[in-house]
Protein backbone atom coordinates (compact mmCIF):
# COMPACT_ATOMS: atom_id res chain seq x y z
CA UNK A 1 0.00 0.00 0.00
CA UNK A 2 0.93 3.40 -0.43
CA UNK A 3 0.88 5.56 3.00
CA UNK A 4 1.49 9.14 4.18
CA UNK A 5 2.65 9.16 7.77
CA UNK A 6 2.80 12.70 9.74
CA UNK A 7 5.45 13.17 12.20
CA UNK A 8 7.55 10.08 9.59
CA UNK A 9 11.11 11.56 11.16
CA UNK A 10 10.19 11.44 14.72
CA UNK A 11 10.36 8.80 17.07
CA UNK A 12 7.15 6.68 16.91
CA UNK A 13 6.82 7.66 13.07
CA UNK A 14 10.02 6.94 12.38
CA UNK A 15 9.12 3.38 13.72
CA UNK A 16 6.17 2.98 11.78
CA UNK A 17 8.20 4.11 8.55
CA UNK A 18 11.22 1.37 9.04
CA UNK A 19 8.26 -1.16 9.21
CA UNK A 20 6.60 -0.02 6.74
CA UNK A 21 9.39 -0.05 4.27
CA UNK A 22 10.69 -3.74 5.75
CA UNK A 23 7.45 -4.84 3.71
CA UNK A 24 7.53 -3.29 0.78
CA UNK A 25 4.84 -0.42 1.55
CA UNK A 26 5.63 2.71 -0.72
CA UNK A 27 5.80 5.84 1.98
CA UNK A 28 5.89 9.47 1.73
CA UNK A 29 7.17 11.45 5.60
CA UNK A 30 5.04 14.61 6.02
CA UNK A 31 6.95 16.71 8.64
CA UNK A 32 8.17 19.75 9.52
CA UNK A 33 11.78 19.68 8.21
CA UNK A 34 14.16 17.08 6.79
CA UNK A 35 15.38 14.21 8.21
CA UNK A 36 18.96 12.58 7.67
CA UNK A 37 17.77 9.50 8.94
CA UNK A 38 14.96 9.17 6.41
CA UNK A 39 17.40 10.23 3.53
CA UNK A 40 19.22 7.44 3.96
CA UNK A 41 16.18 5.12 3.47
CA UNK A 42 15.36 6.57 0.83
CA UNK A 43 11.79 8.08 1.52
CA UNK A 44 10.63 10.33 -0.04
CA UNK A 45 10.04 13.62 2.53
CA UNK A 46 7.54 16.39 2.46
CA UNK A 47 8.11 19.30 4.55
CA UNK A 48 5.13 21.76 6.02
CA UNK A 49 3.36 22.38 8.80
CA UNK A 50 0.39 19.94 9.64
CA UNK A 51 -1.96 22.11 10.56
CA UNK A 52 -2.04 22.89 6.53
CA UNK A 53 -4.76 21.65 4.59
CA UNK A 54 -3.78 22.28 1.27
CA UNK A 55 -0.35 21.20 1.39
CA UNK A 56 -1.40 18.05 3.22
CA UNK A 57 -3.71 17.22 0.66
CA UNK A 58 -1.15 17.70 -1.73
CA UNK A 59 1.33 15.44 -0.53
CA UNK A 60 -1.44 12.66 0.35
CA UNK A 61 -2.80 12.27 -3.58
CA UNK A 62 -3.03 8.55 -4.45
CA UNK A 63 -2.61 7.84 -0.49
CA UNK A 64 -4.22 4.39 0.59
CA UNK A 65 -3.90 5.20 4.04
CA UNK A 66 -2.43 8.06 6.47
CA UNK A 67 -0.98 6.99 9.83
CA UNK A 68 -1.09 10.77 11.76
CA UNK A 69 1.14 10.56 14.40
CA UNK A 70 2.64 14.44 14.41
CA UNK A 71 1.78 16.05 17.43
CA UNK A 72 3.12 18.59 19.96
CA UNK A 73 3.65 16.49 23.51
CA UNK A 74 5.41 18.48 26.74
CA UNK A 75 3.54 19.62 30.37
CA UNK A 76 3.75 23.78 29.64
CA UNK A 77 3.47 26.54 26.52
CA UNK A 78 0.95 28.22 24.96
CA UNK A 79 -2.97 26.38 24.28
CA UNK A 80 -2.99 27.68 21.02
CA UNK A 81 0.09 26.08 19.70
CA UNK A 82 -1.06 22.76 21.31
CA UNK A 83 -4.68 23.37 19.59
CA UNK A 84 -2.71 24.37 15.81
CA UNK A 85 -0.62 21.09 16.03
CA UNK A 86 -3.55 18.83 17.62
CA UNK A 87 -6.66 19.59 17.06
CA UNK A 88 -6.09 21.95 13.74
CA UNK A 89 -4.08 19.36 12.34
CA UNK A 90 -5.83 16.51 13.07
CA UNK A 91 -8.79 18.63 11.34
CA UNK A 92 -6.41 18.98 8.43
CA UNK A 93 -5.62 15.29 8.21
CA UNK A 94 -9.30 14.14 8.40
CA UNK A 95 -9.65 16.86 5.61
CA UNK A 96 -6.79 15.66 3.21
CA UNK A 97 -8.22 11.80 3.62
CA UNK A 98 -11.40 13.51 2.63
CA UNK A 99 -10.17 15.08 -0.42
CA UNK A 100 -8.22 12.28 -1.81
CA UNK A 101 -10.79 9.40 -0.95
CA UNK A 102 -8.65 7.91 1.40
CA UNK A 103 -10.55 5.11 2.71
CA UNK A 104 -8.42 4.74 6.45
CA UNK A 105 -7.05 6.75 9.00
CA UNK A 106 -4.81 5.39 12.03
CA UNK A 107 -4.17 8.47 14.54
CA UNK A 108 -1.98 7.94 17.36
CA UNK A 109 -3.85 9.57 20.47
CA UNK A 110 -3.04 9.28 24.43
CA UNK A 111 -3.77 7.59 27.27
CA UNK A 112 -3.38 10.84 29.00
CA UNK A 113 -6.58 11.71 27.46
CA UNK A 114 -8.55 10.12 30.36
CA UNK A 115 -6.60 10.93 33.10
CA UNK A 116 -8.11 13.15 35.76
CA UNK A 117 -5.69 12.80 38.19
CA UNK A 118 -6.04 8.99 40.29
CA UNK A 119 -5.59 5.85 39.93
CA UNK A 120 -6.27 4.23 37.25
CA UNK A 121 -5.72 0.42 37.30
CA UNK A 122 -6.54 -2.33 34.71
CA UNK A 123 -8.87 0.69 32.98
CA UNK A 124 -10.30 -0.45 30.02
CA UNK A 125 -11.98 1.72 26.76
CA UNK A 126 -15.00 2.29 28.90
CA UNK A 127 -13.13 5.39 30.60
CA UNK A 128 -14.70 8.67 30.21
CA UNK A 129 -12.84 11.82 29.26
CA UNK A 130 -12.40 13.96 33.32
CA UNK A 131 -14.26 17.45 32.78
CA UNK A 132 -11.24 18.97 33.50
CA UNK A 133 -7.44 18.72 32.83
CA UNK A 134 -4.35 20.37 34.30
CA UNK A 135 -2.44 20.87 31.09
CA UNK A 136 -3.17 21.77 27.48
CA UNK A 137 -1.70 18.36 25.48
CA UNK A 138 -4.07 15.62 27.17
CA UNK A 139 -6.92 18.73 26.58
CA UNK A 140 -5.86 19.02 22.86
CA UNK A 141 -5.60 14.96 22.68
CA UNK A 142 -8.72 14.61 23.60
CA UNK A 143 -9.94 17.59 21.01
CA UNK A 144 -8.36 15.95 18.40
CA UNK A 145 -9.43 12.06 19.25
CA UNK A 146 -13.02 13.25 19.16
CA UNK A 147 -12.75 14.70 15.61
CA UNK A 148 -11.13 11.22 14.64
CA UNK A 149 -13.52 9.24 15.87
CA UNK A 150 -16.36 11.51 14.74
CA UNK A 151 -15.02 11.38 11.40
CA UNK A 152 -15.90 7.50 11.02
CA UNK A 153 -18.43 6.72 8.18
CA UNK A 154 -19.08 4.21 4.96
CA UNK A 155 -16.23 6.79 3.57
CA UNK A 156 -13.55 6.77 5.67
CA UNK A 157 -12.62 4.47 8.40
CA UNK A 158 -10.83 5.64 11.34
CA UNK A 159 -9.31 4.41 14.51
CA UNK A 160 -7.25 5.43 17.34
CA UNK A 161 -4.42 4.09 19.58
CA UNK A 162 -3.92 4.67 22.72
CA UNK A 163 0.17 3.72 23.64
CA UNK A 164 1.12 4.57 26.53
CA UNK A 165 4.77 5.90 28.09
CA UNK A 166 6.59 5.15 24.55
CA UNK A 167 10.66 4.19 25.07
CA UNK A 168 13.35 2.63 23.58
CA UNK A 169 16.21 3.41 21.17
CA UNK A 170 15.72 6.46 19.58
CA UNK A 171 14.07 8.52 22.33
CA UNK A 172 14.20 11.73 21.97
CA UNK A 173 11.47 12.28 25.05
CA UNK A 174 11.30 10.02 28.01
CA UNK A 175 14.43 8.46 28.31
CA UNK A 176 16.90 11.30 27.51
CA UNK A 177 14.63 14.08 30.24
CA UNK A 178 14.99 11.30 32.65
CA UNK A 179 18.86 10.50 32.10
CA UNK A 180 19.42 14.83 32.05
CA UNK A 181 17.20 14.97 35.56
CA UNK A 182 19.22 12.24 37.36
CA UNK A 183 22.76 13.44 35.89
CA UNK A 184 22.21 17.30 37.82
CA UNK A 185 20.47 15.58 40.22
CA UNK A 186 17.21 16.97 40.24
CA UNK A 187 15.09 13.46 39.68
CA UNK A 188 13.36 12.31 43.24
CA UNK A 189 10.87 10.25 43.85
CA UNK A 190 7.69 11.60 44.65
CA UNK A 191 5.57 9.38 47.33
CA UNK A 192 6.21 5.93 48.95
CA UNK A 193 3.54 4.17 47.08
CA UNK A 194 4.06 1.05 44.91
CA UNK A 195 2.54 2.95 42.03
CA UNK A 196 2.26 0.38 38.93
CA UNK A 197 2.11 1.61 35.26
CA UNK A 198 1.87 0.37 32.20
CA UNK A 199 5.00 1.58 28.96
CA UNK A 200 5.49 0.22 25.47
CA UNK A 201 8.63 -0.82 23.67
CA UNK A 202 8.18 1.63 20.68
CA UNK A 203 8.67 -1.48 17.70
CA UNK A 204 5.76 -2.81 19.67
CA UNK A 205 3.73 0.55 19.42
CA UNK A 206 4.46 0.81 15.66
CA UNK A 207 3.66 -3.05 14.98
CA UNK A 208 -0.04 -2.14 16.71
CA UNK A 209 -0.24 1.04 14.03
CA UNK A 210 0.32 -1.35 10.84
CA UNK A 211 -1.82 -3.96 12.50
CA UNK A 212 -4.69 -1.22 12.77
CA UNK A 213 -4.45 -0.19 8.98
CA UNK A 214 -4.41 -3.75 7.84
CA UNK A 215 -7.38 -4.69 9.63
CA UNK A 216 -9.41 -1.31 9.02
CA UNK A 217 -12.13 -0.20 6.32
CA UNK A 218 -15.41 0.72 6.50
CA UNK A 219 -17.71 -0.98 9.07
CA UNK A 220 -15.03 -2.91 10.29
CA UNK A 221 -14.97 -3.86 13.82
CA UNK A 222 -13.01 -1.29 14.97
CA UNK A 223 -13.52 1.79 12.65
CA UNK A 224 -14.79 4.45 15.16
CA UNK A 225 -12.79 3.11 18.24
CA UNK A 226 -10.21 3.91 20.39
CA UNK A 227 -7.39 1.29 21.60
CA UNK A 228 -5.06 1.00 24.44
CA UNK A 229 -1.84 -0.13 23.62
CA UNK A 230 0.73 -1.28 25.74
CA UNK A 231 3.82 -3.85 26.79
CA UNK A 232 0.95 -5.38 29.13
CA UNK A 233 3.71 -5.43 31.75
CA UNK A 234 2.68 -3.27 34.37
CA UNK A 235 5.98 -2.36 36.51
CA UNK A 236 6.18 0.21 39.67
CA UNK A 237 6.83 2.90 38.05
CA UNK A 238 10.43 4.24 40.24
CA UNK A 239 11.40 0.48 39.21
CA UNK A 240 11.32 1.61 35.77
CA UNK A 241 13.23 4.71 36.27
CA UNK A 242 15.75 2.70 37.77
CA UNK A 243 15.91 0.49 35.21
CA UNK A 244 16.42 3.27 32.45
CA UNK A 245 18.81 4.70 34.66
CA UNK A 246 20.50 1.26 34.44
CA UNK A 247 20.64 0.99 31.07
CA UNK A 248 22.30 4.55 31.26
CA UNK A 249 24.91 3.22 33.56
CA UNK A 250 23.43 5.65 36.26
CA UNK A 251 22.69 5.13 39.82
CA UNK A 252 18.55 4.73 40.96
CA UNK A 253 16.90 7.22 42.64
CA UNK A 254 17.75 8.27 45.59
CA UNK A 255 15.82 11.10 46.95
CA UNK A 256 12.12 11.50 48.15
CA UNK A 257 9.17 14.15 48.45
CA UNK A 258 5.81 13.76 49.31
CA UNK A 259 2.89 13.71 46.25
CA UNK A 260 1.54 16.51 48.26
CA UNK A 261 4.66 19.14 48.51
CA UNK A 262 5.03 18.07 44.75
CA UNK A 263 1.75 18.75 43.77
CA UNK A 264 2.33 22.12 46.07
CA UNK A 265 5.88 23.05 44.06
CA UNK A 266 3.87 22.28 40.91
CA UNK A 267 1.24 24.78 41.40
CA UNK A 268 3.71 27.40 43.09
CA UNK A 269 5.74 27.00 39.53
CA UNK A 270 2.81 27.06 37.15
CA UNK A 271 2.02 30.33 38.63
CA UNK A 272 5.54 31.76 38.75
CA UNK A 273 5.85 30.82 35.10
CA UNK A 274 2.56 31.89 34.22
CA UNK A 275 2.84 35.27 35.76
CA UNK A 276 6.55 35.87 34.68
CA UNK A 277 6.50 34.35 31.57
CA UNK A 278 9.35 32.66 31.79
CA UNK A 279 10.87 30.51 28.97
CA UNK A 280 11.12 26.82 29.43
CA UNK A 281 9.28 24.42 31.12
CA UNK A 282 8.73 24.23 34.71
CA UNK A 283 10.58 22.26 36.92
CA UNK A 284 7.38 20.47 38.29
CA UNK A 285 3.58 20.98 37.54
CA UNK A 286 0.75 19.95 39.31
CA UNK A 287 -0.10 17.24 36.30
CA UNK A 288 3.22 15.85 36.41
CA UNK A 289 3.13 15.53 40.26
CA UNK A 290 0.21 13.34 39.50
CA UNK A 291 1.16 11.27 36.95
CA UNK A 292 4.28 10.30 39.05
CA UNK A 293 2.32 9.26 42.28
CA UNK A 294 -0.59 7.32 40.94
CA UNK A 295 -1.65 3.90 39.08
CA UNK A 296 -1.65 4.08 35.31
CA UNK A 297 -2.00 0.68 33.96
CA UNK A 298 -4.50 -0.62 31.21
CA UNK A 299 -6.25 -3.83 30.46
CA UNK A 300 -5.60 -4.10 26.67
CA UNK A 301 -7.91 -7.44 25.95
CA UNK A 302 -9.51 -5.40 23.05
CA UNK A 303 -6.36 -4.77 21.42
CA UNK A 304 -5.30 -8.30 21.74
CA UNK A 305 -8.88 -9.57 20.75
CA UNK A 306 -9.40 -7.08 17.79
CA UNK A 307 -6.71 -6.01 16.84
CA UNK A 308 -3.79 -9.34 16.69
CA UNK A 309 -2.06 -6.99 19.17
CA UNK A 310 0.62 -9.49 20.89
CA UNK A 311 3.93 -7.89 22.78
CA UNK A 312 7.01 -8.91 20.39
CA UNK A 313 9.53 -7.00 22.41
CA UNK A 314 9.89 -8.10 26.03
CA UNK A 315 10.78 -5.01 28.55
CA UNK A 316 13.62 -7.38 29.42
CA UNK A 317 14.68 -7.33 26.03
CA UNK A 318 13.79 -3.34 24.96
CA UNK A 319 16.05 -2.33 28.05
CA UNK A 320 19.19 -4.43 26.47
CA UNK A 321 18.64 -2.98 23.49
CA UNK A 322 18.33 0.66 24.89
CA UNK A 323 21.36 -0.02 26.38
CA UNK A 324 23.41 -1.16 23.40
CA UNK A 325 21.80 2.30 21.69
CA UNK A 326 22.48 4.47 24.72
CA UNK A 327 26.52 2.81 23.98
CA UNK A 328 26.77 3.23 20.56
CA UNK A 329 25.16 6.93 20.72
CA UNK A 330 28.38 8.04 23.42
CA UNK A 331 25.31 8.91 25.87
CA UNK A 332 26.41 6.53 28.49
CA UNK A 333 28.41 8.43 31.55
Amino acid sequence: MKALVTGGGGFLGGAIVRMLLERGDEIISYSRSRYEALERLGVRQVCGDVADEAALTAAAQGCDVIFHVAAKAGIWGDYDDYFRANVTGTAAVIAACRANGIKRLVATGSPSVVFDGTDVEGGDESLPYPDHYETHYPKTKMLAEKLVLAANSPELATVSLRPHLIWGPGDNHLVPRIIAKAKTGRLKRIGNRPCLVDTIYVDNAAKAHLQAADRLYPGSQIAGKAYFITNDEPIPLWEMVDRILAAAGLPPVKGEISSGAARFIGAFCEKVWGMFKLKGEPPMTRFVANELSTTHWFDISAAKRDLGYQVDVSMEEGLKRLHQWLAASELLP
